[in-house]
Parts: C-alpha cells; structure tokens; sequence
C-alpha cells in the first residue's frame, strides 16, 4: 500500500479525492478484449509508436488505474506511471504487476520526479481538463521530454461543434454535475449509476439500433457509447456528473496551449473521443 498524498499544488483537492474512490469502484479490470482495443485505439492511433527508439523511456501522467498503461508497456522500453493519489496508484500498480518494465511514482503533475529532456515520449490522458492550471501543467510535462520526442494529450473539448440545442442539454446536465459531484461518494454512485442504467444505456442502444437501420447517429447525444458494455458507461457516468472541477477548451485553445508548452507539428486526430492530439517537442 503506498502511504500517503502530494501535497495539492496545481491539482483540485476534491477531484484527487475522488478520482481514487472511482479506481477503486471500477479499477477497469473488466475493461477486456475488443472493447479494450478500441477505446485504446480511439486515442494512441495518431502515437508515432513507430518512431520510438527500441529502448524508450517515457511516462504517463495522471496513470489513474493505469489502463492504458497495460496497453503501452509492451511497446515501450520503460513506462514511468506518474499518479497524485496513493489509492488509484495501487490499484494501477496491482493492474500492472506482470510488467518488469513499468515504474510507480507518486508526484503532483509540478513535481514529476524525472529529469528534464530525459524521456524518449510522454502522454496525459483524461487529466489535463481536471487541473486548474492545465497550460502550466502541460509546460511540466514537455519540459520532461527530449527534443523531437512525442506528447499525446487528450481533453475534453468545448463542443464548439455542435449545434445550439446539443450544448443547451448539455449545459444543464453540468449544473447536475455541480450538484451531484457534491454528494458523500456512496451516494454519488448510486445516482450515477442512476444516470447510467436511465440515460446512457438507453440512449447509447437507441443509436445502435438506429445505425443498424442505415441511419447516420454521430451527432446524437451519447452515442459514442453505442458499442460499449454497461461496465463502460458506469464508469464514465461517474466520472461525467460525479467530478467536481472540470473545464473544457476548444480545438484552437488546446492548440494553442500546446504550442506555448513547447510542442510542434501539432496534430489532431479526426475520430472520437475530441479532443486527441500529439505534438512533438521542438528541438530548438
């Protein structure tokens, strides 16, 4: 059991709190197969795993139960898995355990504890749109990489690309984010699962349905999840309406906060989830 926690610098207390008791519930141990491999997909399909030396060294920031990690420790030479909470730290280090190349470190995104310009690649997934000072927080993190060496992000984006009504439902669904997120955990779950059970499954089996039937349902809401078990949908509908801070950047502000961080040769993948990106980490 690792002791303890970071000192919260530029992490929100609340979420830190909370991201651990949501490892805990769903530590993605029945995330397997082909569901697995898709949603790994939907995020290192633009990562230049190609490019990489055959004895890299890299990090994940942010690990959380570490189930990307378990698909890119075997592509790599060695994976730092860098994590605030001690809780979701163990419940990725039991996930991982059958790989001698993966290493555990309990650090705040300010205080990653590896060299500057050491690591061959880097990538932060999911995190970035929970910390209250992401830009700075992506700085740390490039500062960490070689010159010409790749960082993939993923955040949520702004839905700057949906239509007036979509933004509208979802502008009330965070005001019972703000709520819901404020409930003891026990009962933060049991509402999401709520959530999942009345909203999410229904919904996301709709679009399946009607995608069989020939009919384009990408702009219909939640039918990302169309394809996805019920175990996924719990899982991100607690993470959805039970996080406490959150915030959301369009494609241009994440551009643009990649490129003052140091990246180049910005790119950005076309395919769900938005907003997935991979930089490069310029050599001047």
């Amino acid at each position: 059991m690792t002791e303890g926690n970071p000192a919260f610098k530029n992490a929100d207390p609340a979420n830190v709190v909370g991201f651990a008791k949501e490892w805990a519930a769903f530590d993605q141990s029945a995330l397997q197969g082909s569901e697995y491999q898709k949603l790994f997909d939907g995020y290192f399909a633009i990562f230049p795993f190609g490019d990489l030396p055959p004895d890299s060294e890299g990090f994940d920031v942010g690990c959380g139960s570490g189930r990307w990690a378990e698909g890119v420790a075997p592509r790599v030479g060695t994976l730092h898995c860098i994590e605030v909470s001690a809780e979701a730290l163990d419940v990725a280090r039991a996930r991982l355990a059958r790989f001698d190349n993966v290493r555990f470190h309990l650090a705040s995104i300010e205080d990653i504890p590896l060299e500057d310009e050491s690591q061959d690649f880097g990538y932060s997934l999911g995190v970035l749109h929970h910390v209250p000072d992401a830009a700075e927080a992506l700085r740390e993190c490039v500062r960490k990489l070689k010159p010409g060496a790749p960082f993939l992000v993923y955040v949520y984006y702004a839905l700057e690309d949906r239509p007036a009504w979509y933004r509208g439902l979802f502008r009330l669904s965070d005001v019972a984010r703000k709520s819901i997120a404020r409930l003891p955990f026990r009962a933060r779950r049991l509402v999401t699962e709520a959530i999942a059970a009345g909203l999410y499954y229904p919904l996301a089996r709709t679009s399946r349905l009607l995608e069989s039937l020939g009919a384009d349902v990408s702009r219909l809401p939640l039918s990302f999840y169309r394809n996805s078990s019920f175990y996924t949908m719990r899982t991100d509908a607690l993470n959805r309406f039970g996080t406490a801070f959150v915030k959301r950047f369009s494609r241009d502000e994440i551009e643009a906060m990649m490129e003052s961080a140091g990246l180049t040769g910005i790119r950005f993948s076309e395919r769900l989830p938005h907003w997935v990106a991979v930089g490069r980490r310029g050599r001047a």
